[in-house]
């Protein structure tokens, strides 16, 4: 029985030896594999990669045909189970909102447009006290997106349902979705300093259901990676209105990484900024 196995073309990562549960099927199916010394850093890292089978008379080529999983265990926070990839869904993921959610998920990035759009062309009544106010609502809403991400790392511009580890630390232990909140009390602020009045209801209502059917999906994922964890978490945090964290397990997550927020925030930055541009133009000519 053959105990190494050798891995074509993988460059650094790939060289490292198949995850646990591709090992197990090998061993199921009469080939030996050298223990595993780490997991391929990147999902999918191994695929389309081919194994060298010692067999009767000479050796045989067997491509690999899995994914590996993601990482076992997260650099910081609750470890992802082996096999998430293709882990059951849990109920709250299977539901029909959870699905709507998911698309609304990958294309998140749309959603701010047409309320920018409509805030730069409907005249409005843009006086210092709106501009005022709704510079004051958007610096909030980033500052509090900013200390979100600076916990919880550029993971959080990822568009697949691969999570390295569940955060509940800084503004997590307050509130469990406080990126979205700062996201939408940024565009809330672009609204208010429009100074078109209806724009502000509708934005409001806008991204409330937007991001209630996000969050939906989003909780699905967590419930299916992270089981216990995230329901005990889930039953002690308020979904969006900050509160001060209940008793419960020490607070998981990175201390706060300013400098790497600052950079991953940075296209943010640049959209808020273009927005505020804009206004300007719209109260100049408008004056």
């Amino acid at each position: 029985m053959l105990r190494d196995l050798g891995v074509d073309g993988a460059g650094g990562a790939g060289r490292n030896l198949v995850r646990a549960g591709a090992r197990d099927r090998y061993l199921l199916a009469g080939i030996g594999v050298e223990e595993s010394t780490s997991l391929a850093e990147s999902e999918g890292a191994l695929d389309g990669r081919r194994l060298h089978v010692a067999v009767p008379g000479g050796t045989r080529v067997v491509r690999l045909g899995a994914r590996a999983a993601p990482r076992a265990t997260a650099r910081m926070g609750i470890p992802v189970p082996l096999g998430a990839a293709t882990q059951a869904l849990s109920p709250s993921e299977r539901t029909r909102s959870a699905q709507i959610g998911g698309w609304l998920f990958r294309h998140r990035g749309l959603l701010p447009v047409p309320l920018g759009v409509l805030a730069a062309f409907v005249p409005g009544n843009m006086t210092p006290r709106a501009w005022c106010s709704g510079l004051a609502v958007m610096a909030l809403g980033e500052a509090l997106r900013l200390a979100g991400v600076a916990v919880a790392g550029p993971e959080t511009r990822r568009r697949s349902r691969v999570v390295a580890h569940l955060v509940t630390h800084g503004p997590f232990a307050w509130v469990r979705n406080p990126l979205y909140v700062g996201n939408a009390l940024a565009w809330l602020g672009v609204a208010i300093a429009s100074g078109v009045p209806w724009l502000i209801p509708l934005a409001t209502s806008t991204f409330a259901v937007e991001y209630g059917l996000i969050v939906r999906y989003e909780e699905g994922v967590l419930e299916s990676l992270f089981g216990e964890a995230y329901l005990a978490y889930k039953g002690r945090t308020s979904r969006w209105l900050p509160r001060r964290p209940a008793a419960g397990p020490p607070p998981v997550g990175r201390h706060y990484d300013w400098p790497g927020a600052w950079r991953s925030e940075s296209s943010t930055f640049a959209s808020l900024t273009v927005v505020i541009a804009v206004l300007v133009v719209k109260a100049v000519l408008n004056g």
